[in-house]
């Protein structure tokens, strides 16, 4: 059994393994009318710092919807170690073709063919405000 996570940086520490183990997971927005909108996303960096980074197409209806109301929710399901995690934050879009690079994994291909260098990508970034997990078996949930 695991124990109770003392320090903020323990915390961290365990998310961050929690959502290695989840490589795709749900990013849910607000739309326009107030309704809550979650699509599944591939999870490009998986080190947790604070922000978490997507690959999406610029014009899509989550980027009109970040830009109209940044609050987020990004949730995880870590199958190996039958975790949870769900992160509650802000989003903003923005082009940086040098983090894109750095961040690019080859699965990626799969949604935007051209790498890179589709035209229209941008990038996500997700500030997470607060983390919360839950592991099986451990009947607790951890907030920071």
């Amino acid at each position: 059994m695991r124990h109770e996570p003392t320090t903020v940086q323990e915390a961290r520490r365990r998310v961050t393994e929690l959502i290695r183990d989840a490589s795709i997971c749900l990013l849910t927005t607000t739309a326009v009318d107030g309704r809550l909108v979650t699509r599944p996303m591939a999870l490009v960096a998986a080190d947790f710092d604070g922000d978490l980074w997507f690959f999406t197409w610029a014009d899509s209806a989550k980027i009109r919807q970040i830009r109209v109301n940044p609050q987020i929710n990004v949730g995880f399901s870590g199958q190996r170690q039958h975790a949870w995690v769900s992160m509650a934050g802000t989003a903003q879009e923005g082009w940086d073709r040098e983090r894109a690079e750095r961040l690019w994994h080859p699965r990626l291909t799969t949604w935007f063919p051209d790498g890179p260098d589709s035209p229209g990508l941008t990038l996500i970034k997700v500030h997470a405000g607060s983390a919360e997990y839950w592991e099986a078996g451990e009947n607790r949930q951890v907030s920071y």
